[in-house]
């Protein structure tokens, strides 16, 4: 077994022949990495300038150059030359060019809205024109005789007594002309159909012009009306639980009452 000769102390290197490893300079890593942080901290400052340090900006090739100038990084308050205002030209303003309707040509004169006022003489050898009168209807509300509270109502397409009546148009009955038709302000009819009075639309049909004509006949008090049926002669328009049927005439004074209404201009 070969025998190794103990490594000599490192304090006496000399005694044996032994030295340290001179190749290698103390501290080499820590030279490299102070080296580079020095590198990066440079180039970031020259980054930093670089990126806020800006070119001043150039002329434009149609402007005209401007007579005084200043150094970058300095704000000038002289007034513009008067070579750089004409070259300029007029500005536009922006709510013109973004509004269709600033492209188009007004009208020399605009029309007045106002008319024109007629003269003294004119006024005076004209006679001022009347107002055309207008046709008005013959409206009649149809009051009821013992609830004279109580009037003729559309409600629901059915005829009722309430206390807020309609007005109807009162026309020459649709079968009869010497009778009576009764119309609403929608342009319907009053009609009986199953012997109940409701308003309907015209269907130009030879029954529906005689269930909507009634013929009036002396009532109860004097100037009342009852309404008898054309096409069903001896039944009366009567009102019963507040509602408008077709029935037939009873001798009785109830009867007389309940079939009897006031025509109301």
């Amino acid at each position: 077994m070969p025998h190794t000769p103990s490594r000599p102390p490192e304090e006496r290197p000399w005694e044996s022949g032994w030295a340290p490893d001179g190749s290698r300079v103390p501290g080499t890593r820590r030279l490299w990495l102070a080296g580079a942080l020095a590198l990066a901290t440079i180039a970031g400052c020259v980054t930093a300038i670089a990126m806020t340090r800006r070119p001043a900006d150039e002329p434009s090739p149609s402007a005209a150059p401007s007579t005084t100038t200043a150094p970058p990084g300095l704000i000038s308050y002289a007034s513009p030359s008067a070579s750089t205002g004409a070259s300029a030209g007029p500005r536009r303003s922006p709510s013109a060019s973004r509004s269709p309707s600033a492209t188009r040509t007004a009208p020399a004169t605009a029309p007045s809205r106002t008319p024109a006022r007629p003269s003294a003489t004119s006024a005076a050898s004209e006679p001022a024109p009347e107002p055309a009168s207008e046709p008005t209807a013959d409206l009649r509300t149809v009051r009821s005789v013992n609830y004279p509270d109580r009037s003729w109502e559309v409600s629901d397409g059915l005829v009722r007594l309430t206390s807020s009546p309609d007005a109807f148009e009162l026309v020459e009955g649709l079968a009869e002309p010497s009778c009576y038709t009764f119309a609403t302000a929608d342009g319907r009819y009053l009609r009986h159909q199953n012997f109940v009075l409701r308003a309907e639309r015209d269907d130009d049909s030879a029954l529906f012009a005689k269930d909507a004509t009634f013929c009036p006949r002396a009532g109860s008090p004097s100037g009342a009306v009852m309404l008898e049926s054309v096409n069903y002669p001896g039944r009366y328009l009567r009102h019963k639980n507040f509602r408008l049927r077709l029935d037939p005439y009873q001798s009785s004074e109830l009867f007389r009452a309940d079939a009897s209404f006031r025509l109301v201009g």
